[in-house]
């Protein structure tokens, strides 16, 4: 709760502190430490406070839907009371921001863009545990394919209902050991992320750049499309996130991939592509507010004066990444926030910046692709209505 690190970094960290727990004890603590994370605001108007033992023995209870008799040997006098308490607690007449579990000015934001009620609808979506989306490595396996083989070892997948490479996983299966991972004929991959690469809709033979590649989850999905010819910079200032690319690259079967490590938007190696690149994606680091069903900690973690700096720093990196696309070429600029400062805000203010870059109609583009999701002029994916992550997505053609 000092949120002084990502949560699955601090849970992962504790996990080999406490080798001697079993799997299923790992489960139970991780998903009692996320339920906090998700409801902590509801759980602290239900226990009467925001001690952490309260919040948990809360969140046992109204989550994990334990009794008070399951926990009592473990309970003092006082917090069987609280139990009893948590137990009786309604939330109709809490605040709205408290009802969503969020941050009032994370509230407010949400209410102004969105309206009220869909507003409470994407809260509520993003307190559930996100599906285990699979991207198909299309180049190697077909999608039916890989769901027979998982329907023959009794792992239930179905087609995701928008990308042509998604496969959702029912459960939490460990992926990870299965052998069409290992083959790297499947990739981790929310579905929402998967149609970011769709919508850049890159050709054989062209020059790409991930402008932002970090461990180069939607590199691999651009070569995917790509069938291994043309090829594929990806960029990053972080030398540690790229090199996590190689192997799963190598695995994968994907040699076209170039791995570039920038100095800063403006590195004289990138400077050198100016004008020479196809298409660019440009997934710009963000609040990841679209992501709170899998990092529930964000939304404690940042705050208002955090947003106005990241849509500066977008926008800085949206106008160097510009300069690599050529004439006729495509830019697609993303955030997976669900905040219009990052995402319309940034958008709106490049297009008049730069007006060369004509807006493109993201649901057309996605029409050519044959994927069924209608869309507006810029892309939005929400969690209570397509099942994904939280997503924006604006492409321009350099005229």
């Amino acid at each position: 709760m000092r949120f002084d690190r990502a949560a699955d970094q601090t849970m992962s960290a504790y996990f080999r502190r406490h080798r001697d727990l079993g799997q299923r004890d790992r489960a139970f603590v991780a998903e009692t430490v996320y339920a906090v994370l998700r409801r902590r605001r509801s759980l602290e108007a239900a226990a009467g406070g925001s001690g952490l033992r309260s919040l948990v023995i809360a969140a046992l209870v109204r989550v994990h839907g334990l009794s008070g008799r399951a926990l009592e040997d473990t309970l003092t006098e006082t917090e069987r009371a609280l139990v009893a308490r948590v137990r009786a607690a309604r939330g109709e007449a809490l605040a709205p921001g408290v009802q969503a579990d969020l941050p009032d000015w994370l509230w407010q934001r949400l209410a102004e863009a969105y309206g009220d009620t869909e507003a409470m609808q994407i809260a509520r979506a993003s307190l559930n545990p996100a599906p285990l989306d699979l991207r198909v490595n299309l180049a190697r396996i077909g999608r039916d394919e890989v769901l027979a083989q998982f329907a023959a070892r009794g792992i239930a997948a179905t087609r995701t209902p928008y990308s042509p490479a998604g496969a959702r996983l029912e459960g939490r299966p460990q992926i990870n050991r299965d052998p069409l991972f290992a083959q790297g004929l499947i990739e981790v991959q929310d579905e929402g992320s998967q149609l970011l690469a769709y919508l850049l809709a890159p050709r054989r033979g062209e020059m790409v750049a991930d402008f932002c590649a970090g461990a180069g989850g939607k590199t691999l999905a651009i070569a995917m499309l790509m069938r291994g010819s043309g090829r594929v910079y990806a960029m990053d200032t972080s030398r540690k996130r790229l090199a996590a690319l190689a192997p799963r690259a190598a695995r994968a079967g994907v040699s076209n991939i170039h791995p570039l490590v920038l100095s800063g938007e403006n590195d004289v190696r990138a400077k050198r592509l100016a004008g020479k690149l196809d298409r660019v994606l440009v997934d710009a680091p963000c609040s990841g507010f679209g992501t709170l069903r899998r990092n529930p900690d964000l939304k404690w973690r940042y705050g208002p004066e955090r947003i106005e700096a990241l849509a500066q720093e977008q926008f800085c990196i949206l106008a160097a990444a510009a300069a690599l696309v050529k004439p006729g070429g495509r830019l697609v600029y993303a955030t997976c926030s669900l905040l219009a400062t990052e995402n319309e805000a940034v958008a709106e203010r490049f297009a008049a910046a730069r007006p060369e870059f004509a807006l493109l109609d993201s649901g057309e583009l996605l029409a050519d692709q044959r994927i069924p999701l209608s869309s507006q002029r810029h892309l939005r994916l929400l969690p209570h209505t397509h099942g994904t992550d939280g997503f924006f997505a604006a492409a321009f053609e350099r005229r």
